[in-house]
């Protein structure tokens, strides 16, 4: 007999991603996947980022001297996002210390809506704004979605269209200043890179839902995979 009880995250065994070519292969990251040697993250070491309190740092320190996962995110009001990143705060801290790995959000909107962003998702781990949107600019991140023939979806969204619209709305509605929280057009997307200016992985999002998986990031930067489903797990007694 079985018996439903969720548990707590947990390390999931997935297969290794060791090379470029590999993720290349991926049908849907076919054409969205940069080669790492076309990306020159010193094009962006001279912009700012700002933090929840409006301090100021270059770009570079946030991998200087160690490896970082650096995830740019659309707006805080868009609802992909949102749910991305409550799976990226599912991440123990000491996951990331031990292996000596960064883990940093960056958004486009005011220092001011970082707090609430936080709150709202239950992130735990570094964050920063990038409101003239700089860094997403020199990188050439899109600007504009894109969907391809065969549809992007992302394993970390769990509302549909609709409904997460709609929630979105609402946010922006009821927020003490009523703004999408950044450019609605922007598109985010993902890096690993560090220590230093070494790239080792760059992926430019085309749309809402083309998100890179969490757990290849965390493979990419040398960590365990784990398990984001919400699923009940069974358990045979």
């Amino acid at each position: 007999m079985g018996v439903a009880k969720q548990t707590s995250l947990k390390m999931a065994p997935v297969l290794p991603i060791t090379q470029q070519g590999q993720i290349a292969r991926a049908g849907h990251l076919e054409n969205r996947t940069r080669d790492p040697r076309d990306l020159r993250v010193s094009d962006v070491n001279d912009c700012w980022v700002y933090d929840r309190h409006g301090v100021c740092k270059p770009f570079d320190s946030l991998h200087q001297h160690s490896k970082a996962i650096i995830i740019f995110v659309r707006n805080f009001l868009c609802y992909t996002c949102k749910e991305y990143v409550e799976d990226l705060g599912k991440i123990p801290q000491h996951m990331l210390q031990e292996s000596n790995v960064r883990l940093v959000v960056i958004g486009q909107s005011s220092c001011s809506h970082i707090e609430g962003f936080c709150s709202l998702t239950g992130y735990p781990h570094e964050i920063y704004v990038d409101p003239e949107r700089q860094i997403y600019k020199k990188l050439g991140m899109r600007r504009g979605e894109t969907y391809m023939e065969t549809p992007s979806t992302s394993p970390h969204v769990k509302s549909s269209l609709l409904i997460g619209s709609l929630r979105s709305m609402w946010r922006a509605m009821t927020s003490p200043a009523f703004d999408f929280q950044g450019d609605p057009l922007q598109q985010g997307g993902a890096l690993v890179v560090g220590p230093g200016p070494e790239v080792h992985f760059a992926h430019f999002d085309m749309n809402r839902l083309d998100h890179m998986p969490i757990n290849w990031l965390l493979q990419l930067a040398g960590l365990h995979t784990l398990d984001f489903s919400d699923r009940p797990k069974i358990i045979d007694i």
